[in-house]
């Protein structure tokens, strides 16, 4: 899989072809696209390296800030002022720590630091990115889970350089550049240095080896070298008052001649730094190849955990990479927490819950179950140390600025863990921090009123109750479940009975339709606010498109006047953005899997693509991609219920690898699929050699293993059509629970 992967895919302007049929009505209020970049990257690690442009969101690339349309461009063509550190991955800018330690390999002087250079034959796949400068010299870079180490090939020149710039990071947008407050750094020997900054409260030190025996070795300040000087001190950096400063090695090259840079990062001081570096990279010079080949076979292990079978190389390298990307973030750093003293889990950069709980972390769940209990760990610890749980956490700090997005979307995850009964976590200590959370910010106006706005937060606290309660359940604690399971029940507050959709209120990047349909605890309840199945299924058609003429999509700084007519429509998005993502398999609920497969199979043949534009929006820390993973293999998780629904798949035969077990889906009647060709519904479906007439598994199923036969048709059929997904009025409803517990009812 590792040899399909195309991390270009999502880091230009969205370039699809041109949709058809029912996705050429489905209107994209998001900037249109991926927002990725190409870098080096290790699977959840702390670090990622890629060249830096200063654009917008990641630091790589040609585009300005868009918010909406079609993203503008700052630069014509590739550029770089060098190689920087800790880049997002498909989400808006965040600020904060990012771009810190641009290294910048140079054939001319200090007073050309931050120029940008054209580059050409760029490369990259996972854990290794390459570019050449127009002045001659190939950089690549290659990371481990908290270090960098980059190679620099030198044309022949009397005097080269390699600067380390330690002053700026983030963007070079308006308002995007970050600067430290605090900083030091200091010249230890030939070859070796250490320093460290304070951004916006977050300390990162490095410790950092150049293989340069025969280079001067020079700290640097106002672009003006400090022969001899051995240390730089700044207790207090104003805006006003900061002036570049780093380390630096000069010397003559020769054609070919390499440099070798090794950077080991910690959050807690430069001894850990240190130690993170041998740790990553072992001891003694040229030691780039090697840790290249341990983070691709790092790369390579989690890739070949899901294989696909397809003729088709263009839908093998989507799926790969798309994989790729939904393993990325967050990023998991053990024992490096710069906030509070406990060694431990300790997690970053998942920004944000709102994107990821639904499709990544159930992926995260699936794949990599020890590393969804390490992030559940560091959550819990989160809470406990700062007294919430996030929607959005930056190794930064400050309020959470992520909290208007979404409320309790934690509990979604932890819900999840605890109904698997994976180990590792004090679900009685969980109950406690669960239990107080629900309470912040929005939760006491849920409290007071029985809803709370934007209304979208009355549904996530209402799902918020009941993922407690599952776990109160758990733990024995009779008393929180009946006291929670009202409190659950009180999703039905946001909905109008009069329109059988939300109320009015302010929505996140979305309307009321995109949050209307969204999948809830009890479904049968909310179909009946509708009206019944037959008038849910009337309206699900509407918010679809079908029978809707074509839509225009936003272009280049759109007008007002143009989004809000786009968002009149009420349709849905398209995976250009996150609110409903979720909203194709409520069809399932009300019996109608055939719309399900329409949609999904619309979505996957003609919303991703090959190229650099070949993501429909923002991946939002693989949010988007892994959507696109599940989606593929006919399952989509429920997120917090302990459910996946079937669908049918995209490919031939998958299986992915979950612990010791695995799990295969295969087909019979299977079509390829094309761009504008036929839908394939399912007919029948057995698991583990017995029929399943219900639409869907359960996650305690999917993880012990099995074997799923999905037979295909050309015309939709009578399964599940009557047998859908079940509904908790209660946490503790008595034929629900049976068939969570895999017992015939």
């Amino acid at each position: 899989m590792i040899e399909r992967v195309d991390p270009f895919i999502g880091s230009e302007a969205t370039s699809l072809p041109q949709p058809t049929g029912l996705a050429a009505t489905w209107w994209w209020p998001k900037p249109q696209i991926g927002n990725t970049h190409p870098g080096a990257t290790y699977p959840l690690g702390m670090v990622s390296a890629c060249g830096y442009s200063g654009a917008y969101p990641t630091g790589y690339g040609r585009y300005d800030l868009a918010l909406e349309g079609v993203p503008p461009t700052i630069h014509d063509r590739q550029l770089v002022s060098g190689f920087t550190h800790f880049q997002q991955s498909g989400t808006g800018a965040i600020r904060k720590y990012y771009n810190y330690f641009r290294v910048t390999p140079m054939t001319s002087s200090l007073d050309d630091l931050g120029r940008l250079y054209e580059i050409t034959d760029e490369h990259a796949e996972p854990g290794w990115y390459s570019a050449t400068l127009d002045t001659g010299v190939t950089a690549e870079v290659t990371v481990g889970p908290k270090s960098a180490v980059h190679r620099y090939t030198f044309p022949r020149h009397a005097s080269s350089r390699l600067v380390i710039d330690f002053s700026l990071g983030g963007l070079s947008i308006p308002y995007g550049v970050t600067i430290p407050l605090r900083a030091h750094l200091e010249s230890l020997g030939p070859g070796t240095a250490q320093g460290e900054i304070v951004v916006e409260g977050t300390p990162i030190a490095v410790y950092i080896e150049c293989d340069t025996p025969q280079w001067r070795q020079m700290l640097w300040y106002d672009r003006r070298l400090m022969p001899g000087g051995k240390r730089l001190d700044f207790d207090h950096i104003r805006p006003t008052t900061l002036r570049p400063f780093g380390m630096m090695w000069a010397g003559p090259s020769e054609p070919g001649q390499t440099i070798e840079v090794r950077i080991g990062f910690s959050l807690r001081g430069v001894e850990q730094a240190k130690a993170n570096l041998e740790k990553d990279c072992g001891t003694g010079e040229s030691r780039f190849t090697a840790r290249r080949e341990k983070t691709a076979k790092a790369w390579r292990k989690r890739l070949k955990s899901i294989t696909v079978d397809s003729p088709s190389i263009e839908r093998r390298t989507v799926f790969a990479t798309a994989l790729y990307h939904s393993l990325i973030k967050p990023c998991l750093a053990p024992s490096e927490s710069p906030f509070w003293p406990s060694d431990g889990p300790f997690a970053f950069d998942f920004s944000t819950m709102w994107d990821i709980y639904r499709t990544q972390l159930p992926l995260l769940t699936a794949l990599m179950p020890e590393r969804a209990v390490e992030l559940a760990n560091a959550l819990l610890t989160i809470c406990e140390e700062e007294g919430n749980f996030p929607i959005g956490y930056r190794m930064a700090k400050g309020s959470d600025r992520f909290s208007r997005q979404g409320s309790a979307l934690a509990h979604t995850f932890l819900a999840d863990l605890c109904q698997l009964g994976l180990p590792g976590i004090d679900w009685e200590g969980a109950l406690v921090h669960m239990s107080d959370d629900l309470r912040r910010t929005y939760g006491e106006e849920f409290l007071l009123n029985g809803e709370a706005h934007p209304i979208s937060h009355t549904l996530d606290l209402a799902f918020g109750y009941w993922c407690t309660a599952k776990v109160a359940q758990r733990v024995g604690d009779k008393t929180l479940v009946d006291q929670f399971t009202p409190m659950a029940a009180q999703w039905a507050n946001a909905f109008d009975p009069s329109t059988g959709l939300l109320k009015d209120s302010t929505y996140y990047e979305g309307s009321r339709y995109n949050y209307s349909f969204r999948l809830l605890h009890d479904m049968a309840s909310r179909i009946e606010v509708s009206g019944g199945r037959e008038a849910f299924v009337r309206q699900l058609d509407e918010f679809f498109g079908y029978g809707a003429d074509p839509v225009i999509q936003p272009g280049l700084k759109p007008a007002v006047a143009d989004m809000q007519a786009g968002y009149r429509l009420g349709r849905f998005e398209g995976l250009n953005n996150e609110p409903d993502m979720d909203a194709p398999w409520a069809y399932h609920y009300a019996g109608r899997p055939d719309r399900t497969a329409e949609i999904v199979h619309n979505v996957l043949l003609q919303q991703f693509g090959t190229g650099r534009g070949g993501l429909p929006g923002n991946d939002d820390s693989g949010g988007l991609s892994s959507w696109y993973v599940w989606a593929s293999l006919g399952l989509f998780p429920v997120a917090g219920q302990n459910l996946f629904l079937v669908n049918a798949p995209s490919f031939a035969e998958s299986s992915f690898a979950i612990g010791d077990e695995t799990f295969a889906v295969r087909t019979e009647g299977f079509i390829e699929p094309t761009h504008g060709g036929p839908v394939q519904y399912v007919q029948s479906v057995t698991f583990n050699g017995e029929p399943l007439e219900r639409s869907f598994i359960t996650a305690t199923e999917l993880h012990r293993g099995g074997d799923l036969l999905i037979t295909l048709g050309e015309s939709p059929s009578e399964w599940a059509t009557e047998n859908v997904p079940p509904s908790w009025p209660t946490p503790t409803s008595a034929v629900p629970e049976r068939i969570m517990r895999g017992e015939k009812p």
